[in-house]
């Protein structure tokens, strides 16, 4: 009968949570109807998760009838980490969330605390994020992302380490002040624990800067800035909470240890890059079947392998200990720079409104939950002071990133980022889903409980007052809206290329031209031009068929001189995929390494 009854139970839960989305879409459609754009969907959905958090709060019976199930375990040195139960024939394993009260005699509170922190964070992360991270890599702009690779990977990764270490400075001085005020012991805040608040609250919101932006069709440069940030610094802020919690478990604490501290350094660097080419090689995978097969003829199917396939980077990186989210945010952008090509029509607009649709939901399901956990957590720990130097220090850390690296990238830019839009980066540094996932993977401590209380309010506080004061803030700084994302790219393409040099294309570039897109996608030069006459073999088994065909229609009309039958042929070669000028022309578009290279408007010059 138990089993029965918790089966209705878990019923009626997860109806409460589709409840809550299908209330949460309403609203929304009902502000977009409005044209009400002073408060966003993860807003909404924040406020509808603290409407629930408090009917659970205060309106749940509590189950105080149950409290002699509640066994006490004596002799126990310290709290294990698994407990193995044995009643009768059956034998139940439980893990260790956290501590849930440090006083005796306190049974039904206790079996209400329990049933109200059965969700696992793990599920958060592991399956509600990664179709948000995806999607947003998947739906770059790829053109403009190109276009400022440079600004975007250097705002990405130096500016979030340079976040992470001015947040876990500054809150680290906060917490020297809670000692001599006596609001804190010596040992209770160690400077790990400083930086990796710091690691945590450096992961920008996509999510909300894409709903956001895309509503205001705000400057497509602005748009690309942010976003890619956004999307990027996600990864790295999950590698250095990987690469700070691996130095504090090697020793690390209120001084330096520089062998702890190059161990970790070198963990950094082997999650990430471990995490980019697990994420490269499934890319590789679905690029290949996509090009060889004729799955184009079943869209279905085509979408589905695309799925799973994209999916599997995200699990196999974190079967080997890697990091998923950062392997499965390569894999998006690697799927729409090769992929994307090779898929049919249908199953081009069947993948994104798939994850689309996987990422609207995992966003409210992860706003409405994080409004939930403000309320509902049991363990809140509030000091004031932490709070405090928590918020100031998220203010200072950005502004000490966006400033000095605009500096720097204008130095390379020919379109430089003015004054204007360093200002909205600074204001715009909404937090969200991540920084809320890495913080509820751990609430074991005191500490790890202040940290996860205070990412809530940080989030909370961004997304409700910075997301409201958008629009305002873009019409006092002047800055465009109502811009079409795609309203200049391909013009700008070709006028760039008109008096771009092939002498500035970057290592990357040329490879990327030359082998990666022959090999993974029907487009490019042959590769039997660009691979030494020794692997002619493997040329003719990677290159497409499209490909090789268009080049023996080219040397026939070659041979004939005919200006009639190469105009046919370069007909067919844009519609087989084959090897045309807008695609070389795109790959052209270094210019100045990627740092911007569309000619500064003359309001902005």
């Amino acid at each position: 009968m138990s089993e029965f009854v918790k089966h209705r139970q878990d019923s009626a839960a997860v109806l409460a949570v589709v409840g809550l989305i299908i209330v949460t879409i309403l609203s929304v459609w009902k502000l977009k109807q409005f044209k009400y754009r002073l408060i966003h969907e993860t807003g909404v959905a924040i406020f509808f998760g603290m409407v629930l958090g408090v009917m659970v709060k205060y309106l749940s019976p509590e189950q105080g009838e149950d409290s002699e199930d509640v066994c006490s375990c004596v002799g126990l040195n310290s709290t294990p980490h698994t407990l193995m139960v044995n009643i009768t024939a059956q034998i139940h394993c439980y893990r260790h969330v956290g501590e849930v009260s440090s006083q005796k005699n306190q049974g039904s509170s206790l079996v209400s605390t329990l049933q109200k922190e059965t969700f696992d964070p793990e599920v958060l992360f592991n399956l509600f994020l990664p179709p948000i991270i995806f999607h947003g890599a998947y739906t770059l702009n790829q053109r403009r992302f190109i276009q400022n690779l440079g600004s975007v990977l250097t705002f990405a990764f130096l500016g979030t380490v340079i976040t992470c270490v001015i947040i876990g400075a500054c809150v680290y001085g906060f917490t020297r002040l809670m000692v001599l005020l006596g609001q804190a012991a010596d040992g209770d805040f160690l400077l790990t624990d400083c930086f990796l608040l710091g690691a945590i609250m450096s992961a920008t919101d996509p999510v909300a800067v894409l709903g956001l932006f895309s509503e205001l069709h705000v400057d497509p440069d602005l748009y690309i800035l942010l976003f890619g940030e956004s999307v990027l610094n996600d990864a790295v802020a999950i590698a250095l909470t990987h690469a700070i919690t691996s130095y504090s478990l090697m020793g690390g604490g209120h001084t330096f240890d520089t062998s702890a501290f190059f161990l970790s350094a070198g963990y950094f660097i082997v999650v990430f890059a471990g995490s980019f080419l697990l994420g490269f090689i499934f890319t590789v995978i679905t690029a290949l079947l996509t090009k060889f097969s004729r799955l184009c003829e079943n869209p279905l199917l085509e979408t589905s392998l695309f799925f799973l396939l994209s999916w599997s980077s995200f699990l196999a990186t974190e079967a080997t200990g890697l990091s998923g989210i950062v392997a499965v945010l390569f894999c998006g952008l690697s799927q729409a720079r090769y992929t994307f090509h090779n898929l049919s029509s249908e199953a081009k607009a069947r993948t994104r409104q798939l994850f689309e649709f996987f990422s609207f939901l995992g966003e409210v399901f992860i706003f409405s939950y994080m409004g939930y956990v403000l309320l509902t957590f049991p363990h809140h720990v509030f000091k004031a002071l932490f709070i405090c130097g928590a918020f100031l220090a998220v203010f200072v850390s950005r502004a000490c990133n966006i400033y000095p690296l605009s500096f720097l990238v204008n130095l390379g830019r020919t379109a430089k980022i003015p004054r204007s839009t360093q200002h909205f980066m600074v204001f715009a540094g909404l937090r969200g889903a991540v920084a809320f996932a890495l913080a509820v993977r751990d609430t074991s401590t005191e500490v790890r409980r202040a940290t996860l209380t205070t990412t809530l309010l940080l989030v909370c506080s961004t997304i409700w007052l910075l997301g409201s004061a958008t629009g305002p803030m873009l019409r006092w700084l002047d800055i465009r809206v109502g811009v079409d994302a795609d309203e200049n790219p391909e013009d700008l393409s070709s006028d760039q290329v008109a008096t771009g040099r092939p002498d500035t294309m970057g290592l990357w570039h040329r490879l990327d031209y030359k082998y990666l897109k022959p090999v993974l996608t029907h487009s490019g030069p042959p590769l039997t031009s660009s691979l030494p006459q020794c692997c002619g073999m493997l040329a003719r088994l990677l290159s497409s068929p499209h490909v090789c065909e268009d080049q023996e229609q080219l040397q026939e009309t070659e041979a004939d001189g005919t200006s009639i039958e190469l105009d046919k042929v370069e007909t067919q070669q844009e519609s087989t995929g084959g090897n045309t000028e807008p695609e070389q022309q795109e790959d052209l578009l270094e210019g100045d390494l990627g740092l911007g290279t569309s000619p500064a408007p003359a309001s902005e010059a």
